[in-house]
């Protein structure tokens, strides 16, 4: 890894403190709520699929933990804010302890499905942590504009 492991959970951690942030100030009604754009997701989603990326790329590939993951649900999914907030936490929690025991330069513990054997990030613990990452801070970003367009008008 090219930078410490508590750096970089430094920013990961930020990315996700900066979704659960978003989440509260929206609230229940707006969190669920799709912007008016085509193939746009309700921040719940958008959160609720960052949990996903963690626990398969991480949780799966980097650590070895079975992973069973509905990809597709993560975009429907809704529900209570503080209850999405409390899955952040334990998520984060978890999200350290795979860092912590992971070999940057070491295979993943597992194989990464067909479509993804083929990229970087498939080829090496480190590099499938830098996708979570990715992930992360892209999804940040759109979080940010998704709270943007839902509070334009009110």
């Amino acid at each position: 890894m090219l930078i410490a492991k508590n750096v970089y959970l430094h920013f990961a951690d930020q990315a996700l403190d900066g979704m659960s942030a978003i989440l509260r100030t929206l609230g229940d009604e707006l969190a669920n709520k799709r912007p008016d754009l085509p193939g746009a997701n309700s921040p719940y989603a958008i959160v609720t699929h960052c949990l996903g990326v963690l626990n398969f790329w991480a949780g799966g590939l980097v650590a070895g933990r079975e992973v069973v993951r509905d990809r597709e649900a993560e975009f429907t999914a809704s529900g209570p804010v503080e209850e999405l907030v409390s899955r952040v936490e334990a998520a984060k929690l978890q999200f350290h302890e795979d860092v912590t025991t992971a070999d940057p330069s070491a295979p993943l513990r597992k194989e990464p499905h067909p479509a993804y054997q083929d990229t970087p990030a498939g080829l090496t613990q480190g590099g499938a942590l830098q996708h979570v990452y990715e992930e992360l801070a892209q999804h940040h970003g759109q979080l940010e504009v998704t709270r943007d367009l839902l509070t334009a008008n009110g």
